[in-house]
């Protein structure tokens, strides 16, 4: 007989196909018979994140109050199980001082910057999203292999978002990325630095509890850059890769163990 664990996946927030995400996460959780799912779209939900096992988060520019963010400390204090993936930490904003420009073949409604925003949350989190260059290959190693959430990994190829990422530790890094610009393109230049590790998933411990981060996950829908584009490519990124379906079932199965 299963143990009930009770998850509450949250999956919310701009430029990103949540809809999509949203959907092949339930279907992961679904071949888990000990979970008993909740579902949001921002960390509004307070009852069910204190009484989750698991809280899962696929979000990008979701800003919760301070209220919600001692609730989620709260949470992790107390022995709680975070699975964070890709935009979670991130906040996205436009710099509309000299208007529009254009990025890329595409405008804008100004300089795009991450605002410096809810720090107990980046904390809580362990890392803060600063930048990213566009979609493209980059190396992922294995940096913990004897780990049993990437026992077996082998080093592989994404093509996704390479965040860019101001870190809070300590954290314990299992999958990382070397960033220079011999071998990634559009890199801005304080991040050109080769012996820097990128954390692409980690582990942070807070009281009794632990978040598990992901960096990869990128999706994107045809509609999703609205107002900024009428349409845009489909993008799944390292939703087409096996092994990131895998590191989500290692995590998944983790944050209910």
């Amino acid at each position: 007989m299963s143990i009930k664990r009770n998850v509450h996946l949250v999956t919310g927030g701009r430029f990103h196909d949540t809809g999509f995400a949203r959907l092949e996460l339930l279907k992961l959780l679904a071949e888990l018979p000990c979970a008993s799912v909740s579902v949001g779209q921002d960390f509004s939900s307070i009852d069910q994140i204190l009484n989750a096992d698991l809280l899962i988060s696929y979000t990008c520019d979701v800003r919760p109050t301070f209220g919600q963010q001692v609730v989620l400390k709260a949470f992790l204090e107390r022995g709680g199980r975070w699975f964070a993936l890709h935009g979670t930490n991130s906040f996205l904003d436009f710099d509309t001082t000299d208007g529009p420009i254009d990025a890329f073949g595409v405008t804008i409604p100004g300089v795009p910057f991450a605002p410096d925003l809810a720090p107990e949350f980046m904390s809580l989190l362990g890392t803060r999203f600063v930048t990213h260059p566009p979609i493209q290959p980059f190396q992922i190693t294995v940096a913990e292999p004897e780990h049993p959430i990437v026992a077996g990994i082998e080093d592989f190829t994404a093509i996704d978002e390479p965040y860019c990422c101001e870190v809070f530790g300590p954290i314990q890094v299992l999958l990382e990325s070397r960033y220079s610009s011999e071998n990634m393109t559009d890199l801005p230049p304080e991040w050109d630095v080769p012996d820097r590790v990128q954390p692409q998933m980690y582990l942070k411990t807070i009281g009794s509890g632990t978040v598990l981060y992901l960096m990869l996950g990128h999706c994107c829908g045809r509609f999703d850059m609205q107002p900024i584009m009428d349409e845009c490519d489909v993008v799944r990124a390292s939703w087409d890769l096996p092994v990131f379906y895998e590191l989500l079932r290692r995590g998944l199965n983790w944050g209910v163990g």
